[in-house]
């Protein structure tokens, strides 16, 4: 890497460990705002490749954060894939949105709570046949397959699930897959060269894959959220167990993606467990086992968790004084700046500072005033400037000024 990057890198590394680097790090989470300041639509960051690359790394050279967000994070994949897939679970401009509308997650009872059973029972199997259907209607061949269990049976097992794979609806489901694989890929490819281009230059990725606690897998992608909240008083111990086996495919997903690319800080957004969301009781019960594994789990494999606290985590703060001090990042959204200085100063890098809202509708000189209270309440050590959440949309005047005054007020 060249000098620049190790530059960024050590300013990182001294700021996680909670030593005072040169200037305060910069983290620029930029979701859509390049397809906005580089004149694309939505639907085009979605549908062209070439297009949301070139935005990005435009983006990227201008502004010249310490860190920025991985690419993939507004997409979910190229917009082609979820017209092939005939994706349900989700809402993308230029497919089922209008042109320049961000996309949208559409929740629901992806698996009933008496499916339970099936799922703690053979997880694979339940989201092969049942879940897949369910969120891709184009894939709806699949639910025609029988059990994954009969494979079991060796040569007696085998011929069947063959004759299965030869029915027309699983063929074309399969067929459906291997057309989006193109597609997936070529969005993958180049978006791999895109971040070994800005390396190479000189920029480092915040993370490149995000990692999701258990309980929001369950409660995001599977059960929504009135139904987890539901099975946290009707079945807990159920909603427990599906959370023990997902919890090795959380882990082992996070130190896959380390490894595949080099990156080893491992982004971790969190969704349900802000106040809130569930009670402290609950909360004891279960998000915080699990999130104070995950991120140990994490460090011990020499990886640097970097989880989002989203929403307000006043309640919740002292749990984090049980974590690894000096080895991850907390990237808060909208909890007390002097609260987490007075709370975690000696534990976590904290990662907050500017709300969105006013790189919209803020002045250059709130922007300045902003910057220069968060720089001061840390005291220009283990503290990362970034916004609030992910930037669709910013004044470019305001977003230079934040950057500009970053780094005149933490090297004073």
């Amino acid at each position: 890497m060249n000098e620049k990057y190790e530059q960024k890198r050590k300013r990182i590394d001294d700021t996680i460990a909670l030593k005072k680097p040169d200037h305060v790090p910069i983290f620029l989470p930029q979701s859509y705002l390049p397809a906005r300041t580089e004149g694309i639509t939505l639907k085009e960051a979605h549908y062209d490749v070439d297009a949301w690359v070139r935005a990005n790394k435009n983006f990227v050279l201008k502004y010249d954060p310490d860190m920025y967000f991985f690419i993939e994070a507004p997409i979910n994949g190229a917009g082609q894939v979820h017209d092939i897939l005939g994706t349900l679970a989700m809402k993308w401009p230029g497919g089922t949105l209008p042109d320049d509308v961000p996309f949208q997650f559409v929740e629901g009872e992806y698996m009933l709570q008496g499916e339970y059973d099936h799922f703690l029972d053979d997880p694979s199997d339940f989201l092969l046949r049942v879940f897949t259907p369910r969120v891709f209607k184009n894939l709806e061949g699949f639910s025609k397959l029988p059990p994954l269990k009969n494979l079991a049976l060796g040569c007696y097992g085998t011929p069947v699930y063959g004759m299965a794979m030869a029915a027309p609806e699983v063929v074309e489901s399969i067929e459906r897959l291997m057309e989006m694989s193109k597609h997936a890929l070529n969005f993958t490819v180049k978006s791999g060269q895109l971040y070994a281009e800005l390396a190479a230059e000189g920029h480092i990725c915040a993370a490149n894959a995000p990692v999701l606690h258990p309980f929001d897998i369950i409660s995001d992608m599977l059960r929504g959220m009135r139904g987890t909240m539901l099975d946290m008083f009707q079945v807990p111990d159920k909603l427990i167990s599906a959370m023990e086996k997902l919890y090795p495919l959380s882990l082992g997903g996070a130190i896959g993606a380390a490894q595949a690319t080099g990156n080893n800080q491992i982004f971790i957004p969190l969704h349900r467990g802000a106040d809130g969301f569930m009670s402290p009781k609950q909360f004891e019960q279960f998000y915080w086992p699990y999130l104070k594994k995950l991120i140990e789990d994490l460090v011990n494999a020499n990886l640097v968790p970097m989880p989002f606290f989203e929403g307000t985590y006043e309640q919740r703060i002292d749990y984090l004084q049980d974590l690894p001090a000096g080895k991850c990042i907390g990237w808060f959204d909208r909890s007390d700046l002097n609260l987490l200085k007075e709370k975690l100063g000696d534990i976590m890098c904290v990662a907050a500072g500017m709300p969105a809202s006013l790189l919209q509708t803020g002045t250059v000189e709130s922007v300045r005033k902003q910057t220069k209270e968060a720089v001061n309440t840390f005291e220009g050590k283990g503290f990362i400037m970034t916004s609030s959440t992910v930037i669709d949309e910013a004044k470019p005047e305001l977003l230079q000024a934040w950057i500009d005054a970053t780094r005149e007020f933490s090297s004073q």
